[in-house]
């Protein structure tokens, strides 16, 4: 019968001269994506047996696999699989030196080689063996001496399964990039501890701050001055200045809020409470007339901003369903707001909370100087400040 070879009456040089002359029809029901990508796979065969590597060769050849390297021994399987890759090994159990077995627990101990599926080729009286390496983490066997057509079951079995396992490994990696891709697009709108909170299925989040610093920024003459651009003009600029106002935020580890229109808010103290809130968003008040100069200079633009501050609690959270946004309310912010429609142009104008906060924790680097109340809805008069710093 072509291709049956009698376990103990075939000598092994009659054997090898039976697989030779068989040629066994290509199995069906193979994969068309298998079929197409067997010749671009990568296959090490380890044997110290040449005539076996040989006759190994020769079958997986004849199933289109053509991209073979051999090997004699364990020591230089180990070496060619951590130099190049490859899509399966099939591996001899009995080798001097380094045998089948340990070549098989050094490969699934690397992290680098363990998704590598391994085909142990053994005698069949090597039965507790083989069950050692399945355990392990081999993919499979091959009995001694070997049908040509189980070979072929075996190793197609072992590529198509590594391809589904590639083939899943990609979609995960994709959808870890588009994770990815979410999770910046989201912190561009919110913090990252309230993108973690949305992450986790949180529904409606809204946190309370004892106290915290607010800045409202708002350009002098804008309107007027954007009558006379285009659409893209007026755009352009306002994206090259709001984007060193993002740059200065992030680096003071302060929180933006949102802009509208021409208006900058931004907020020192949460969603990570800080005591120094107060220092910090001064500093970025201060440090946005030095962008704006940079920018007038730059732009041969004459621009000129108000900017106010208050201090005081607010309640965060997450408002909307479609486009969503993260909001501060309370009185805080509207005497923030107020701090900057009565400020002065190219002044920081603070309340007294503010200015408060600053005397405490500032160590004497701002000099804080009194201006007229101004009159607040809910609140009548309140003392105001005008904040730069300190003179050396």
């Amino acid at each position: 019968m072509p291709g049956h070879v009698p376990g103990g009456n075939t000598g092994p040089g009659e054997f090898l001269i039976q697989l030779m002359n068989d040629k066994p029809s290509q199995m069906a029901g193979v994969s068309a994506e298998l079929a197409a990508l067997a010749p671009s796979m990568r296959v090490l065969v380890v044997d110290d047996s040449r005539m076996l590597r040989r006759v190994l060769i020769r079958e997986l050849a004849d199933m289109g696999i053509v991209k073979v390297v051999e090997a004699s021994d364990g020591r230089a399987a180990m070496d060619m699989a951590r130099s190049q890759p490859f899509d399966l090994m099939l591996l001899d159990m009995e080798m001097p030196e380094l045998d089948g077995l340990g070549v098989l627990r050094l490969i699934k101990a690397d992290s680098a080689l363990r998704a590598l599926p391994v085909i142990m080729v053994s005698a069949a009286d090597q039965l507790a063996m083989i069950v050692e390496c399945i355990q392990i983490g081999a993919e499979d066997y091959l009995p001694k001496p070997f049908e040509p057509i189980l070979l072929r079951a075996r190793v197609y079995s072992c590529l198509e399964k590594k391809r589904l396992r590639d083939l899943e490994r990609e979609r995960l990696e994709l959808l870890h990039m588009e994770q990815l891709k979410t999770d910046k697009l989201m912190m561009n709108i919110l913090p990252w501890p309230v993108v973690e909170r949305l992450k986790q299925g949180e529904t409606n989040i809204s946190s309370s701050y004892p106290e915290v610093t607010i800045l409202f920024s708002d350009m002098v003459g804008f309107t007027q001055m954007a009558s006379n651009l285009c659409a893209s003009e007026l755009v352009r600029l306002l994206n090259n200045l709001f984007t060193r106002f993002d740059r200065r935020c992030t680096s003071l580890g302060l929180e933006k809020i949102k802009t509208i229109g021409d208006a900058y808010m931004l907020v020192g103290g949460l969603p990570i409470p800080r005591s120094d809130h107060a220092v910090q968003v001064v500093e970025m008040a201060l440090g946005m007339f030095d962008d704006l100069a940079a920018f007038n200079s730059e732009t041969s633009m004459e621009m000129q901003m108000r900017i106010g501050l208050n201090t005081g609690p607010v309640v965060a959270g997450v408002i909307g369903f479609t486009k969503f946004s993260y909001d501060l309310w309370g009185n805080t912010v509207n005497v923030a707001s107020r701090m900057e429609s009565t400020g002065v142009s190219g002044r920081v104008h603070v309340s007294e909370s503010t200015a408060e906060s600053l005397r405490a924790r500032g160590g004497g680097a701002y000099e804080i100087e009194s201006r007229e109340p101004v009159q607040c809805k809910g609140l009548g008069l309140v003392p105001t400040f005008v904040v730069g710093r300190a003179k050396a």
